[in-house]
């Protein structure tokens, strides 16, 4: 998640990163976030919990689940939890400034040709690599 916190961070958003699982789940049942990114390194669907915390408290949020693993069933089971994507590691730049494009549009103000999609209050929840 190191990877993607910079890239946020230097696209100006505000940022939230995690060592574990637990310890992002203890934050999201206190906090709001308008974004949550989640890493995960193995076959296993070891993020679901998260995934199922973050959509029960806001269905809305979009979750991108991240994996150096594409697994059929897990990316199955990720989409009909209701995650907004399921994409395998690693992503370019340009692509993750895509996909925050992709969920959050232009900013009011800016046209669809030049928007980076940029938050005010942008969280990332994930597992720290």
């Amino acid at each position: 998640m190191k990877y993607f916190t910079a890239l946020l961070g230097r696209m100006a958003y505000s940022v939230r990163a995690f060592a574990n699982y637990q310890e992002a789940e203890g934050c999201l049942e206190h906090e709001h976030f308008d974004f949550v990114v989640v890493s995960q390194g193995s076959p296993a669907f070891e993020s679901r919990p998260l995934v199922e915390l973050t959509l029960a408290r806001n269905q809305h949020t979009p979750v991108v689940v991240l994996t150096r693993c594409l697994e059929m069933n897990c990316y199955l089971e990720a989409m009909q939890l209701g995650a907004a994507d399921y994409l395998e590691k690693p992503l370019a730049p340009a692509e993750f400034e895509r996909l925050v494009t992709t969920h959050f549009g232009p900013r009011q103000g800016e046209s669809s040709a030049g928007a980076s999609g940029r938050l005010d209050a942008w969280r990332t929840l994930g597992r720290g690599e």
